[in-house]
């Protein structure tokens, strides 16, 4: 039918559109910018032709993670061992 559902409160409005300008020419790809954790969920696309046809997508988007806090423990020296220690949430 030429348009996209988004749900309702989903906050998708300004940020999905058809990849093609013309849905109708065999392509309903859709595009979704700026992911956000919230953006996970099921997705479904709903096809119709002389028939309808329907696939659903389920998307999972994960944060992306801080920066790391590095440090090291033990002496410097020359020839000596180092631990090199990482944490990240």
């Amino acid at each position: 039918d030429h348009h996209v559902n988004y749900g309702s409160g989903s906050g998708l409005q300004d940020r999905v559109a058809f990849v093609q300008n013309d849905p109708s020419q065999y392509d309903a790809s859709i595009r979704l910018a700026d992911l956000q954790v919230s953006d996970t969920g099921t997705y479904q696309c709903r096809v119709k032709k002389n028939t309808v046809a329907v696939h659903e997508v389920i998307v999972t988007v994960q944060e992306k993670p801080a920066t790391p806090q590095c440090w090291t423990e033990g002496e410097l020296i020359v020839g000596s061992s180092i631990l090199l220690r990482c944490y990240s949430r």
